[in-house]
């Protein structure tokens, strides 16, 4: 059965179970600030199992996308050695919110697996949980009861509270759960040794499918566990490892899902994959780590120093290490590989196929930096090596080359034991828990529990499309410090604050009543909840409270959102339809607007943008909301769609004359084009391989700007006398200060010369072959008189050796002549510089006859002087 079937029979199995088969959320989370990706199926469905919501579907099941690079069996750092763990990788999974439970999850997975996919019973073990005392949790009698109805009790394993109860986080939900292992060992084998004694110990051929995840529970932040009002079903099973035991594999890697990276590889770099492990590992590590990288970046998230970014960054590095060290890869490679994935999920997950030349340029240009980051290391690498003592590279340097510069160091392992070395790894481990200890506390939030006011089943209603104010009721509120610093996150039945989201900044404002004003911080967006951020808790929290946005940072906030539709349309009738949106920022200041084109933009072609959008401007072109239209019905009427979103089958459309801008956005525009004022864009940079960032103003802020760049026009006016022609009199000031620029270098460098004729006449040549000492300050105003100086005196005295020192700018520095005769003898100024010049700490270089130096110790310049004596 190829994977493609497999997945097929798993949806279709829980469609005839009347389920409703939901598409994957993206992998990069956007409205969870406790994640930076979708790493289980259920986390598109937290606000279900939380109680902030009620499910509209009570049994749902897709596949997820998921991406894990840290927790249990997941490090980054084992992928790829072993054969059944990875970043990405799909969950296959079936939900129930508040409707069936353990005998309806239990038996149908059963069912699915033995009697649909035909798995050999004999291989199959069970576990449920055993129970804790300390938490006062009863053993899982009603599971052991249920699987018993239908596998051999030998086969049911009791767990531990580690393997069988799970939880989704510090807090929230969580439950009992019963996982399904297979022993995928040869018969022989299973004769040796009977595969419950090897289920849950890191057998790689006695390995977890499914797990059902029974959640009636919820973990407070003090420990303490509460029922919950209602039980769910949470199951999630491991497609790549489904598939590998149907196909009867031995490895996730030697499946469809895996083997044609693999192949493409083996014949692009002559190799074999099965004849060396260490090989192996590289292969396994480039097919994995791709598809994270592609999935992600498809899903909107570019590599990045921080964030999300940063770990899409890492994983595709390490891929990039990995082929660098074993498979000879020298150029950006593995770019080629996503074309392959394009087209496996063409009609699974659509996006990568649609994105693949944009995926393709962001991934060959990340390669290219890291290959030239791992060519500079190198170079420092051995630089640093002529210093070493004692065969040991310090571990201080060790982490310097992998913090600053993003160097490996298992690379500079093997380096140092080529080089016969080893390296301070008890140092490095040091620096590397310090680095991730402060990052740690820059992080480090500490929440408190929700505090309970009124309860409510309804969803909060949000006002913000129509009023700026309202009168609201808090339904509950935590404590959250971080850096010390205590605020308070706040809930209310309804508001009119718009929480961050959709690159929009959230709102701020006041919530009062007779008695106080708070300060509303911001307001953010939690899964389904919107979180206000406070100073404070209202003295009595059960009074009525009156919400109050700041009007004036939300009207021009909404005409720079408004501003990025306009402007993106613009951008795709300038450059063409393959312009898409990578990336927002609006705040009442700038919008800030990513996007997807190849080259740098022309004077003209932003020009043309900004007439364009000013045309739409003076139009007044009346906003067209649609606030609950079937998505169907938007895709239709051609509204823009972002990748990487998650859309629900009602969405808001936003419309400015349908001829034009059509997108669907959750964001607060204005109500008609001419509350913008006046567009346009200060800057247009790179953000990475091909994506363009446009910074634009718009309404007041494009007043200050043209009020600015026109005051700066007149005051230059003034200062070149109002010339009738501006720029022709910069361009005549400009060519007289070149020439006197001239002028004034033929006088310095007669001045040079006049000082090295006075220097010249201090000199016996009969005397003196050789010239060492250190300069007076009159001679080194800078570092250029001496250099100048030291020609002059070539010509002078062709067979004089010059050594000379001095002070510039605090700094010691050397300068190095070589007659003719010693450089025809082999003599080099630039080799003996570098020597000289460990006495003042620095380094330098230059030509056989001529070479400098710098250096930071300017104490050791006499000592430099008379180590260069006793050399020349």
């Amino acid at each position: 059965m190829q994977a493609q079937e497999v997945r097929n029979v798993f949806l279709e199995f829980f469609k005839e179970k009347g389920h409703k088969i939901v598409p994957s959320s993206p992998i990069v989370v956007k409205n969870d600030p406790t994640l930076l990706f979708t790493n289980a199926g259920m986390n598109q469905f937290k606000d279900y199992f939380l109680g902030n919501k009620q499910a509209v579907d009570t049994r749902v099941a897709d596949t997820q996308k998921c991406l894990r690079v840290s927790g249990k069996h997941n490090d980054l750092e084992e992928v790829g050695i072993d054969t059944y763990h990875h970043t990405m990788f799909e969950m296959l999974g079936n939900w129930s919110f508040g409707d069936y439970f353990k005998q309806e999850a239990i038996s149908w997975a059963w069912e699915l697996l033995t009697e649909r996919f035909g798995l050999d019973k004999t291989r199959l073990y069970v576990t449920v949980f055993e129970g804790d005392s300390k938490e006062g949790l009863a053993d899982d009698f009603e599971s052991k009861k249920v699987w018993s109805g239908l596998i051999d009790e030998s086969r049911i394993l009791y767990g531990s509270k580690k393997d069988n109860f799970w939880e989704m986080g510090d807090t929230g939900p969580c439950g009992p759960c019963t996982e399904i292992h297979f022993d995928n060992r040869s018969d022989e084998e299973r004769k040796k040794k009977p595969g419950h004694e090897l289920v849950n110990n890191d057998h790689p051929q006695v390995i977890e499918i499914w797990n059902n995840v029974f959640i009636e529970f919820n973990r407070k932040a003090d420990g303490t566990l509460e029922k919950l009002p209602s039980r769910h079903v949470d199951t999630g099973m491991g497609f790549e490892r489904l598939v590998r035991v149907l196909q009867g594999k031995h490895s996730n890697y030697d499946t469809d899902v895996f083997m044609p990276l693999i192949r493409k590889m083996e014949i692009d770099f002559k190799m074999t994959y099965g004849k060396s492990e260490i090989d192996d590992i590289a292969f396994r590590v480039i097919a994995d780590h791709i598809r994270a990288v592609t999935f992600t970046i498809a899903d909107g998230q570019l590599p990045s120093n921080t964030g999300a970014g940063y770990v899409i960054r890492r994983i595709l590095r390490r891929a990039v290490r990995y082929g660098y060290k074993f498979l000879g890869m020298q150029e950006p490679y593995i770019f080629n590989l996503v074309t392959i994935l394009a087209n496996q999920f063409k009609s699974v997950f659509s996006e990568v196929y649609k994105q693949e030349d944009f995926i393709k340029n962001v991934v060959r240009e990340e390669e290219a930096s890291f290959l030239r980051t791992l060519a500079s290391g190198t170079k420092l690498f051995e630089k640093n090596i002529e210093k070493v003592k004692d065969k040991t590279i310090s571990g201080e340097f060790a982490f310097e080359l992998y913090d600053t510069y993003g160097f490996p160091f298992d690379l500079t392992q093997l380096m140092a034991r080529e080089n016969g070395l080893s390296v301070d790894e008890a140092v490095f481990k040091i620096e590397l828990t310090q680095q991730k200890k402060r990052s740690k506390a820059d992080a480090e939030k500490e929440q408190g529990d929700w505090v309970i006011i009124s309860e409510s089943n309804s969803p909060i209603l949000f006002l913000g499309y129509d009023e700026i104010e309202a009168e609201i009721k808090l339904l509950r509120f935590r404590e959250v410090t971080q850096k010390g610093k205590t605020t308070y996150q706040a809930v209310f039945d309804q508001t009119p604050f718009y929480p961050e989201g959709g690159g929009q900044v959230g709102d701020t404002g006041t919530i009062s009543n007779l008695e106080e004003t708070l300060k509303v911080l911001n307001t953010l967006k939690e899964n389904d909840l919107i979180i206000h951020e406070l100073e404070n808790i209202p003295a009595n929290p059960h009074l009525i409270l009156h919400a109050k946005v700041d009007a004036e940072k939300r009207a021009n906030t909404a005409s720079n959102h408004s501003a990025t539709h306009l402007m993106h349309a613009a951008l795709r009738e300038v450059l063409g339809k393959h312009v898409a949106q990578k990336g927002s920022l609006v705040n009442e200041k700038v919008l800030r607007f990513d996007f997807s084109h190849f080259a740098k933009m022309s004077d003209f072609e932003i020009s043309k943008v900004e007439h364009i959008v000013n045309e739409k401007i003076r139009q007044d072109i009346h906003l067209q909301e649609d606030r609950s239209i079937p998505k169907e019905e938007a895709e239709k009427k051609g509204a823009m769609m972002l990748f990487g979103e998650k859309y629900g089958e009602k969405v808001r459309m936003i419309t400015f004359d349908s001829n034009y801008s059509i997108e669907l956005c959750g964001g607060i525009h204005v109500k008609s084009t001419g509350h913008l004022g006046f567009f346009k864009i200060v800057s247009e940079s790179a953000v990475a391989a091909g994506v363009r960032r446009i910074e634009a103003v718009t309404g007041p802020e494009a007043e200050r700007l043209i009020d600015e760049q026109f005051g700066l026009v007149k005051e230059l006016k003034e200062m070149f006398k109002n010339p009738k022609d501006l720029i022709g009199a910069v361009e005549q000031l400009r060519n007289d200060l070149k020439l006197q620029g001239q002028e004034f270098d033929k006088l310095k460098q007669e001045i040079y010369k006049t000082k090295a004729r006075e220097f010249a006449s201090t000199i016996d040549t009969k005397k003196e072959g050789l010239v060492a000492q250190i300069l007076s300050p009159e001679y080194t105003p800078d570092a250029d008189m001496p250099r100048e100086m030291v020609a002059e005196l070539r010509r002078l005295k062709p067979e004089t050796v010059f050594l000379l020192g001095g002070i510039v700018d605090q700094k010691p520095y050397l300068w190095l002549s070589l007659s003719d005769t010693l450089v025809a003898k082999g003599q080099h100024a630039g080799n003996l510089i570098k020597e000289i010049a460990k006495e003042i700490n620095g380094g330098g270089g230059g030509q056989p006859k001529f070479a400098t130096a710098v250096g930071k110790n300017a104490d050791g310049l006499t000592k430099a002087i008379e180590k260069g004596k006793g050399m020349l």
